[in-house]
């Protein structure tokens, strides 16, 4: 039997009943250190892993296409952004300063690999160039996002944050683990090849543990007290209008600048999607544990949102493209 296609992704529906057993049964006390410990480890192992699987051949073969690739990164790093920012005045009739927050951080994340590579694929768009922008993506997301959390998050919250302490919980939590993963990648990476189907349960349950530690840290604090469910409601509306909008520009922009449709597709789903692999261990180690449940919401609901969109705008985009190269062979088989 067919999935539905609107019917939420597993890694969505374990998100949710991690939410919800937080909310029902935080951990507190020793009980929360101990699982706090974990997480740092877990997150280190992430991006050890994420290091050991990044393929330097394919990133160098990438650059060949820069125009391409500048595209995509622009649109991730600056566009966002700055959509995000020009959102401000707009906003904060109808959510709170700390969901604000969490909006600009979905902002200044990186792009997703896999499911954009995927979307790319149903699409019939340019595949090779994905996996190189959406692999510069993450591998640059690891210098750029905490630079833009510095200029604009930290800027925008205006907590006494420490650029030399935030600086260093990247380096030995993010950065030296991701450094030693491409390292080990001649001698484990065919191993992880191999074993890729079931080493993403590794990802998972690094990003479960986060959300877990993180909502039941936020459930403590009052959570749920802070954000009802209109709030959430105007959330979700928010985040949808971001998507829309940034697929607009990315769409008729890469048209205005000549990309062929292959390419225009790749910058469409490489472009507008935001990673949560990447933003949930960037969240724990960047923010204060109070915080992170209040910065998460907008990046889990934006997560579900663009995974919706992107499959029915894929499958749009692949029935055209068969179109076209069914019109192509019929001309063709006339000459």
């Amino acid at each position: 039997m067919a999935r539905p296609r609107f019917l939420p992704d597993n890694m969505t529906l374990l998100l949710l009943a991690v939410v919800v057993t937080a909310s029902l049964l935080p951990c507190t006390g020793q009980v929360a250190e101990v699982f706090d410990g974990l997480t740092t480890f877990m997150i280190g192992l992430l991006f050890f892993m994420h290091g050991a699987k990044l393929s330097r051949e394919a990133v160098v073969a990438g650059f060949t296409h820069w125009k391409l690739h500048v595209t995509v990164l622009l649109c991730t790093f600056a566009l966002f952004p700055l959509v995000g920012l020009a959102f401000k005045p707009l906003l904060t009739p109808f959510i709170t300063p700390e969901l604000y927050l969490g909006l600009l951080f979905l902002c200044v994340l990186p792009s997703t690999v896999q499911s954009s590579i995927a979307f790319t694929s149903v699409a019939r768009g340019n595949v090779p160039a994905a996996i190189c922008a959406a692999s510069a993506s993450n591998l640059l997301g690891i210098f750029l996002t905490p630079l833009l959390v510095g200029v604009l998050v930290v800027a925008h919250e205006g907590a006494g944050h420490s650029s030399l302490d935030s600086i260093l919980k990247i380096v030995y939590q993010l950065l030296l683990p991701f450094v030693a993963g491409q390292i080990a990648r001649p001698w484990i990476g065919r191993w992880i090849e191999r074993n890729k189907s079931w080493l993403k349960f590794v990802d998972q349950s690094s990003i479960l543990l986060v959300v877990y530690v993180a909502f039941s840290e936020a459930v403590v604090q009052g959570l749920w007290h802070q954000v009802p469910m209109s709030m959430l409601v105007a959330l979700l509306v928010i985040n949808a209008v971001l998507l829309a909008l940034i697929m607009a520009l990315t769409t008729y922009g890469s048209r205005r600048l000549g990309f062929s449709k292959e390419d225009e597709i790749t910058i469409v789903f490489c472009g507008s999607k935001k990673s949560l692999a990447s933003g949930v261990p960037m969240a724990k180690v960047l923010f204060s544990s109070g915080a992170i449940g209040m910065v998460l919401l907008p990046v889990m609901l934006f997560h579900q949102l663009q995974l919706m969109v992107c499959a029915v705008l894929a499958a749009r985009y692949g029935a055209r493209q068969e179109e076209v190269e069914a019109a192509v062979a019929s001309e063709s088989g006339g000459d």
